[in-house]
């Protein structure tokens, strides 16, 4: 019997992967790693967009840094005195094959806009979708990034470096989930067999190890090893920063595929 799939992206991006994964007959077992949540105040969102699509606000590229971030834009695109449809000649930069999926979604995909994203699918972080811009381009000119409301500032720094008129609007944010005794229960559950973990984040997998120090220094002297046990615990990867992260948590079994579900389900299919 094949190992289990537990996927550990956030609930409202789960659905797609794990019917994927329930076609090549394995279980799909579902544990978001990461809550996402509107932001209290839209407004500063809201009138960004709203700017760029009354042309008043000229952008040469618009960068997200991830589906979230994508789903939460067009959530404010399609709310009334905004039209849904992308502004064309504003070019958009995506970090991996997952994002150009959530664009897709909404109707926007290489056939009707320019869009970005890292050239090795293996590598769908900041440091290689600036490798994949012409920078020199983009010198002198405005450049958008949406995001949550924390995150890594390398892009942003890389686009200034080159001279780009960087701003930044936040339009989610994120929380690794608490420790409940129901959340205690799944993961001694997972741990207790072998499983293929999908970890689509480093954030996610810190949480996760977080979680489960939690968890051992809560049942301190009862044998759980619950960190130790992870660590035993075959995980899959979309790029090489999270495979990074994991190799530092010490993660010992660890598969780097390329970025989005079809390299993710891909590297399931070489382990079964």
């Amino acid at each position: 019997m094949p190992d289990p799939v537990v996927i550990t992206r956030p609930r409202a991006q789960c659905q797609a992967l794990a019917d994927g994964v329930a076609a090549l007959g394995r279980e799909a077992v579902l544990l978001p790693l990461l809550d996402i949540f509107p932001l209290a105040d839209q407004a500063p969102l809201q009138a960004v967009l709203a700017d760029m699509m009354a042309g008043t606000t000229a952008y040469a590229l618009v960068a997200f840094v991830s589906p979230n971030a994508i789903d939460a834009a067009f959530a404010q695109l399609g709310q009334p005195g905004l039209p849904g449809r992308w502004p064309a000649g504003v070019a958009l930069a995506v970090l991996g094959e997952t994002s150009r999926a959530c664009l897709a979604k909404h109707g926007v995909d290489a056939g009707n806009a320019t869009i970005f994203s890292p050239l090795d699918p293996a590598r769908s972080d900041s440091e290689h979708l600036l490798d994949a811009l012409d920078l020199s381009a983009l010198a002198g000119k405005r450049v958008l990034i949406v995001r949550g409301e924390s995150g890594r500032e390398l892009m942003a720094d890389g686009l200034r470096a080159a001279g780009a008129h960087v701003e930044t609007v936040a339009a989610y944010r994120r929380a690794v989930p608490a420790l409940t005794a129901q959340l205690g229960a799944t993961l001694h559950t997972l741990l207790a067999r072998r499983n293929d973990w999908i970890i689509t984040s480093s954030e996610a997998l810190r949480g996760l190890f977080g979680l489960l120090a939690e968890l051992d220094a809560v049942e301190a002297g009862k044998g759980g090893a619950c960190v130790a046990k992870m660590q035993q615990q075959h995980v899959i990867v979309p790029h090489a920063r999270i495979a990074e992260t994991a190799a530092a948590l010490g993660v010992t079994r660890l598969t780097l595929a390329g970025s989005g579900d079809a390299s993710l389900l891909a590297a399931l299919q070489l382990q079964a």
